[in-house]
């Protein structure tokens, strides 16, 4: 997990330098910065939007004695790509977006879940109670 991890890390960086060189040549510098200013902008709102919901929901479902397990997963998607919105480059913005549109998060949640349900069927998960 570590080295996958390490992986990304470097590579993504270098890819995203990359596309924003080769996007600066392409359309200029000023539109490029404005197209990362445009998506951080657009990616905040949405964010913000999306998370409110998210909290409503997780609201609604506690008062009415619901465990809200997938409005969680709604919120850490959102939290997590309203974060990677916020760094400039055109292969964080999409996965941002990706992790932002409720119809395109499904397959991030799926893929959380089964990592999660991994961890607690090798024992690799510590539950805490008082």
């Amino acid at each position: 997990m570590f080295r996958i991890l390490l992986l990304f890390i470097i590579i993504v960086p270098a890819l995203e330098i990359a596309l924003l060189l080769l996007s600066g040549r392409t359309l200029g510098l000023i539109p490029t910065v404005l197209l990362i200013i445009g998506t951080g902008i657009l990616g905040a709102w949405l964010a913000r939007k999306e998370g409110a919901e998210t909290i409503q929901k997780v609201n609604r479902q506690m008062q009415t004695g619901q465990m809200p397990g997938e409005a969680i997963l709604d919120g850490l998607c959102i939290l997590v790509g309203g974060v990677v919105l916020l760094t400039p480059g055109f292969i964080t913005d999409a996965v941002g977006f990706l992790l932002l549109i409720p119809a395109t998060r499904k397959p991030f949640k799926r893929w959380i879940k089964k990592f999660l349900e991994r961890r607690m069927n090798n024992g690799q998960f510590m539950f805490i109670r008082r």
